[in-house]
């Protein structure tokens, strides 16, 4: 029984289903898989538009590493164009090519709120500009694409350090947005179940683990950090 709707077969849960049967394990996994992978391309479409709206609802950028967002960018850039140009499902990578759109948008504010920038990241800015279509199409040493697709973990993980480091020195979590992280977060999760079904590289479940282990620190960090400041303002009040 064929029944196929963007990439997902429903025929063998239905054919179980109407045969009084519930879908065996082989059936069900790659199913739910495909679900959920949808799932997060679809929340990704919004995953960060609360950070967005609370650093423009504040005007402020405070307690946010620059750094952290800017690695950020580079790192969903080079995710993005190796899973374009592997044949890997689009189920499976999705959500990269909404974050990295707003993640593009996050660093355009934060820039706008921390003027003036000094010539560095000017320089920074620029040389990704020049360097990011020529990566995206794919347009590079296949060997080069190999060793950036393999530093982009390290990439993420750097990306969360300075962030983690900025929470833990001012004791404060700053303009950081619980809403992204925890979707940060649960994303992260479910990525690992389906990249596994999806038979993605180990190297991309393995990003997906650093991604669990670094935005629950900053996810603790928020919770950590927030409950001295409620109390604050009760006394103030």
């Amino acid at each position: 029984m064929g029944m196929e709707i963007l990439g997902i077969d429903f025929g063998c849960a239905f054919g179980s289903l109407s045969n009084g049967k519930f879908p065996d394990k082989d059936c069900l996994l790659p199913l739910i898989s495909k679900i959920l992978g949808y799932c997060i391309v679809a929340a990704s479409t919004t995953v960060k538009v609360p950070q967005i709206y609370k650093i423009l609802k504040h005007s402020s950028v405070r307690g946010l590493s620059l750094a952290s967002f800017e690695l950020e960018v580079v790192g969903y850039t080079i995710a993005l164009a190796y899973c374009l140009h592997n044949g890997i499902p689009f189920s499976a990578y999705g959500e990269l090519l909404f974050l990295l759109i707003q993640a593009i948008i996050l660093v355009a504010i934060i820039y706008y709120f921390s003027q003036p920038l000094g010539m560095k990241t000017w320089i920074r800015a620029l040389l990704y500009c020049s360097l990011a279509p020529t990566i995206l199409a794919g347009q590079i040493d296949p060997v080069l694409f190999e060793a950036l697709y393999a530093s982009q973990h390290a990439i993420f993980f750097f990306a969360r350090v300075p962030q983690i480091w900025e929470n833990i020195k001012n004791k404060s979590t700053g303009e950081l947005s619980f809403l992204t992280c925890l979707m940060n977060f649960a994303g992260s999760m479910v990525r690992v179940f389906t990249s596994i079904q999806e038979k993605a590289p180990t190297s991309m479940i393995m990003g997906s683990v650093l991604g669990i282990m670094t935005n629950g620190t900053i996810l603790s960090q928020i919770i950590l950090y927030q409950k001295p400041a409620v109390k604050k303002e009760k006394k103030v009040k």
